[in-house]
């Protein structure tokens, strides 16, 4: 059996959203720039057969892990951010980035001879050309990740929910993932996690897994249809609480114990970019049970955040405001 989730009411909105406001997360995972170029094509060029970009305008934004901390900061909670970096110039622009945005970045630890994970998009009259992705996804010294655990289990205690975002660029391992999930336990905070392949089931003993069919298939190495047993065994082998799974256009669909399968369809907006709109449902999932939401109203408020950063372009975030006017429309 399916059933839908219902929305969530005005009201109830607004104290969730002034609860959110007031916690604090910590995230931990694999933090990037995204730096777009973006231009106009007038001419191929003389030497292949391709695009020239006149470059008109460049913006960098934090990506992955700082993605999530940025989408947390937008909607008025305190991110916790820890990650690694490289001794370079993306770096110092990531950190500036998160500056700006009031996100402390000293949770970033710089590793020598390793660059800062970056996606270069460019853009040419709103459409991207091509992604130039510069990174080294070999695991971190053990010291750093030690030095990372250490800050982690520092913090967690006065922290509302633990986020961990694994893109498989060397951050995340078993063991470092293992630690993570028993700190967050001990003190009893939701654990929320974006999974990628390398290390997709050693997240046991979390609160949220969220993957996208597409992963989920790739791990399983089979095709999930959307009977209720289908998923909730995977959710048994994976060791959840609850499976969330992003379903792109179709929405999200939620898999718990002891419920029937629950849907959200996505929200009928226009779809601009979908870059990093799977950090959006990350954080908003996280701080909507951190201030106290039930796991299916997390996933309806997150689904309607989502809906609002894909009509943006490129990696972006969500403030209240904007979640509430969209709240508006859908119930229009």
């Amino acid at each position: 059996m399916t059933t839908s989730l219902a929305a969530v009411p005005r009201d109830r909105l607004a104290t969730l959203l002034a609860g959110m406001a007031k916690t604090t997360i910590l995230v931990v995972g694999d933090v990037m720039l995204d730096r777009y170029l973006m231009g106009d094509v007038e001419r191929i060029s003389p030497e292949a057969p391709v695009p020239v970009v006149t470059v008109a305008d460049e913006r960098v934004v934090p990506g992955g892990a700082a993605n999530v901390a940025a989408n947390l900061a937008a909607l008025g909670a305190a991110p916790r951010l820890l990650g690694a970096i490289g001794d370079d110039v993306a770096g110092d622009a990531l950190v500036e980035a998160l500056d700006a945005r009031g996100i402390d970045p000293s949770g970033l630890a710089r590793v020598a001879g390793r660059p800062t994970t970056s996606k270069t998009r460019i853009v040419a009259r709103g459409q991207q050309v091509v992604r130039i992705d510069l990174e080294v996804t070999t695991p971190l010294p053990d010291r750093t990740r030690s030095a990372l655990l250490d800050a982690a289990r520092a913090v967690v205690g006065g922290c509302g929910a633990l986020l961990i975002e694994d893109y498989d660029k060397g951050v995340l391992d078993s063991a470092f993932a293992a630690a993570l999930i028993a700190s967050a336990r001990e003190v009893g905070i939701p654990i929320v996690v974006d999974p990628k392949q390398r290390h997709f089931f050693d997240y046991a003993g979390v609160t949220v897994f969220k993957p996208n069919l597409r992963e989920l298939e790739s791990a399983f190495g089979t095709h999930f249809a959307a009977e209720d047993h289908d998923l909730e065994h995977a959710r048994t082998r994976l060791g959840a609480d609850h499976l969330l799974l992003t379903l792109g256009a179709e929405g999200m669909a939620l898999v718990s114990d002891g419920k029937p399968l629950r849907r959200t369809p996505s929200i009928a907006r226009e779809v601009f970019d979908v870059s990093g709109a799977g950090d959006t449902v990350t954080a908003w999932v996280g701080a909507a049970m951190a201030a106290g939401a039930e796991i299916a109203e997390a996933v309806w408020i997150a689904n309607l955040a989502a809906a609002v950063e894909v009509g943006k372009s490129g990696t972006a975030t969500v403030s209240p405001g904007e979640l509430v006017d969209a709240w508006e429309e859908a119930a229009g």
